[in-house]
């Protein structure tokens, strides 16, 4: 997993609340599980005017010129100012999947369904929790500024907009140092692998017939 330290990228605001995860990655794109190439089919019903299909490539499909995501500078936007209750519906993993492929690193919005909000520190982003009153005030913030760039600030806790105000947020420690240093639920196993390997050693001695092949 890629680490998280800060960013500064442009900011794509979705105002729309109780985005499901079908909207952000849509069922028929459900063929993988490798991670990767779900980021052309992201918001696809919103991106594209027709419908989509696995056989078709983005070169075949009608853009939605009105969908922010197709939009420069917004089609490279890393970070994304949505609205409540983000992620809401399925438990479907590919949703993070999706945004990750894409490009964002960053999610800001009033709150998110528990499981989309769970698997998106497993996939390398940072959904930030913020209250409604100061999200409704960012939607401002964008549309007066359109295209505008912040900075996320992992390590400080900050989001810097680009007129150098500055927003705090909490993020759950574990979490925060998870992200900061790429590692997902494997990988945090995996720093205490002399522990477990000293545990599985003296189990061996304690217990020998634990760990006897038997034959039938």
């Amino acid at each position: 997993m890629k680490p998280l330290d800060k960013v500064t990228a442009v900011v794509a605001p979705l105002d729309r609340a109780n985005v499901d995860t079908d909207a952000i990655m849509p069922k028929q794109f459900l063929k993988s599980i490798k991670r990767t190439g779900f980021g052309a089919y992201l918001f696809d019903e919103c991106r594209f005017l027709d419908p989509g299909t696995l056989d078709k490539t983005l070169a075949d499909r009608t853009p939605n010129p009105d969908f922010v995501l197709n939009k420069s500078p917004y089609d490279k936007a890393q970070i994304l100012l949505a609205q409540s209750n983000f992620g809401c519906g399925s438990s479907r993993e590919h949703a993070p999947w999706a945004l990750a492929d894409f490009g964002f690193r960053v999610i800001i919005a009033p709150s998110y369904a528990d499981i989309f909000f769970n698997n998106c520190f497993k996939n390398g982003i940072l959904p930030i929790v913020l209250p409604q009153e100061q999200v409704t005030e960012l939607f401002a913030y964008c549309a007066a500024n359109p295209g505008c760039e912040w900075t996320v600030d992992l390590t400080n806790c900050t989001i810097t907009l680009d007129d150098n105000s500055s927003i705090s947020f909490s993020v759950d420690p574990a979490r925060r140092e998870s992200l900061l240093e790429g590692l997902d639920d494997i990988a945090l196993v995996l720093k205490h692998r002399d522990t477990i390997a000293a545990y599985e050693d003296r189990r061996r001695q304690e217990k020998p017939w634990l760990f006897t092949n038997i034959s039938v």
